[in-house]
């Protein structure tokens, strides 16, 4: 499978995606702040018992380094016309389903939700991970997340996803384990849903 770096993706004019990177560091430690402890679903690395600020630190150091070399891609959620972050969107290994070769996960800050931008995101990233290659990505849930639920379900309508049992699992969230649904979708030598984007740099 090809490895591309991880690139910046314009959404649209309310919406870049740009590759994670320490320079976020200190609007990223308050939108995560904002939303605590909730945003720990999204990031259940995050240990409430040691210093957050380091933690966010290392996760964009990784993320910025195994980003150039395509091994993980990230994302930071950003209004354009304001450089405001209003989430994260990315891919990783960790998957649970033998079939699948990537894991999405998201998050979005509390005051920007219920506009669509993760739905945006998830179409966008997908487009983009896409882009020549058969790949099997695999989104995990946790089923009484309804608004969570609904996104997940929505993006497996648009491209043609199934629920995958096989690849349910137990997520430990703030110390309790919590069971989520696999679901998958197939991208790439394929139809794509009515999206148009174009990658910008920075």
């Amino acid at each position: 499978m090809s490895r591309r770096a991880t690139v910046s993706i314009r959404v649209d004019d309310g919406l870049v995606l740009r590759p994670a990177s320490p320079s976020v560091l200190t609007e990223l430690q308050e939108a995560f702040e904002e939303t605590l402890p909730e945003v720990t679903r999204a990031m259940p690395w995050i240990d409430m018992e040691r210093d957050l600020r380091q933690q966010i630190l290392s996760f964009l150091d990784e993320t910025q380094r195994m980003g150039r070399s395509g091994l993980l891609h990230h994302w930071v959620m950003t209004d354009p016309r304001s450089e405001h972050i209003m989430g994260l969107i990315g891919f990783d290994r960790v998957t649970r389903s033998t079939k699948s070769d990537w894991n999405l996960g998201y998050w979005v800050r509390s005051l920007n939700q219920k506009y669509g931008v993760a739905k945006r995101s998830i179409r966008a990233v997908l487009e983009w991970l896409g882009r020549g290659n058969k790949i099997v990505v695999e989104l995990k849930v946790d089923p009484h997340n309804l608004p969570g639920l609904s996104t997940v379900k929505h993006a497996v309508r648009e491209w043609g996803g199934t629920r995958e049992p096989d690849g349910d699992s137990a997520i430990t969230v703030a110390g309790l384990r919590t069971m989520h649904h696999c679901y998958l979708i197939e991208i790439g030598d394929r139809g794509s849903p009515d999206m148009s984007y174009r990658q910008v740099r920075g």
